[in-house]
């Protein structure tokens, strides 16, 4: 049985071409980049090559790169670092929809003597602009928000959120591991100051991203040790991940019209069939401004658990939410932040695609959907109900 993988905002299939870049670094050229010899020097040399394919795909001069173990410790360093440079600010704002690194790390300063300000968002998963431009003042040492929802695919205006940001003299980092890649990202044209990038996102190694910084804004190091990456980030680098990400940088570049094409317009027809087939169903986020990749469908009186396993038995792999909190019984932040009701949220399913889905596989779904949650309703009290 054929694996129909629909599951890339969790992670990507790592690129053919990303591979066999990376395959030499392991045990050809192994030298430490940091050495005098040659030996070590011919991998610097790889390594600045994936510095400028990283920085071409955003935009943004190479040396404003710094690479880490990707987005995780991109956002954590983000949150950490403003606040270690800026003391005397003691408001960090966030958005209530922001991935678990954002969320738990900064909740995790309100011990310390931080006010952590959650930004609301409505039904369709908007941000609320009005709220943000009340709560951001001279206290407020960073704003850090989404570029794109990772369970919803909702984008949102990083922009305007810059601008009120720099309004009252706070810095603005955005978590942009679901946006690169996907959507066209110009950090030169841009008042973005800090943005977090992960590999495995777009089809490069899981364990590496990297953190953009603007240059100018002061940022203190999170790791601390030798003198690797400009004394930004200690430790001897992970030669053959940075490597791949540079390939898939470069190929996501190459990529990123498909993306907004075929692979919308195959996400488009996946969720038009689902939606025609499948009664009491429908779509969460913006329809406007989403992810040309992502879409999330709630299917209600039903557990998206049981839909999960059932389309397991065909090959089918999707999600109930971000892969980062699945376990968890309770339903989707996101979901419950964006006020979807209870027997809905539970029932929600993200499809989210990547440019080696086709056709067929759409085609596939679409038939096996419809019959799936008709049973799972006949077997649901709730779905029984509302016959």
């Amino acid at each position: 049985m054929d694996t129909i993988y629909l599951d890339n905002n969790a992670t990507t299939q790592v690129a053919e071409e990303v591979f066999a870049d990376m395959k030499p670094y392991f045990t050809e050229y192994y030298g430490n980049p940091s050495s005098m010899h040659t030996f070590g020097g011919q991998v610097g040399r790889k390594l600045t090559e994936a510095r400028n394919r990283c920085a071409s795909l955003i935009g943004c001069d190479p040396s404003e790169i710094t690479f880490t173990s990707g987005g995780t410790e991109s956002d954590n360093w983000a949150i950490r670092g403003i606040l270690a440079a800026t003391p005397n600010r003691r408001k960090i704002i966030t958005s209530r929809v922001e991935h678990p690194a954002v969320l738990t790390m900064s909740r995790s300063m309100a011990p310390h003597g931080y006010n952590v300000v959650e930004i609301d968002v409505d039904e369709n998963g908007r941000l609320d602009i009005d709220q943000l431009e009340k709560e951001v003042d001279e206290d407020t040492a960073l704003v850090t928000i989404m570029w794109a929802n990772n369970e919803t695919g909702t984008i949102f205006p990083v922009e305007k959120i810059a601008e009120t940001a720099h309004n009252s003299g706070a810095v603005f980092h955005t978590d942009a591991v679901q946006a690169v890649g996907k959507i066209p990202v110009d950090m030169a044209e841009s008042k973005i100051d800090l943005l977090s990038v992960s590999g495995h996102k777009l089809h490069g190694p899981k364990g590496i991203g990297f953190l953009y910084v603007r240059k100018g804004v002061m940022l203190r190091p999170f790791i601390k040790g030798g003198h690797q990456e400009s004394g930004r980030r200690a430790g001897t680098e992970n030669t053959a991940g940075i490597i791949g990400l540079g390939k898939a940088c470069q190929l996501a570049e190459q990529n990123i019209e498909k993306e907004n094409t075929e692979v919308k317009r195959l996400r488009d027809k996946l969720e038009a069939g689902l939606l025609e087939k499948c009664p009491h169903a429908f779509v969460n986020g913006d329809s406007e401004n989403r992810l040309p990749n992502t879409t999330s469908i709630s299917f209600e009186y039903i557990e998206g658990e049981a839909i999960l396993l059932m389309l397991d038995k065909y090959g089918i792999c999707a999600s109930s939410g971000s892969a980062c909190t699945s376990g968890s019984l309770e339903p989707s932040h996101v979901l419950r932040a964006m006020g979807v009701p209870f027997t809905a949220a539970h029932g929600s399913i993200r499809f989210s695609l990547s440019i080696y889905n086709n056709e067929n596989e759409i085609d596939k779904v679409i038939e096996v959907m419809p019959p799936v949650i008709k049973r799972l309703r006949e077997l649901s009290p709730f779905g029984r109900r509302q016959k």
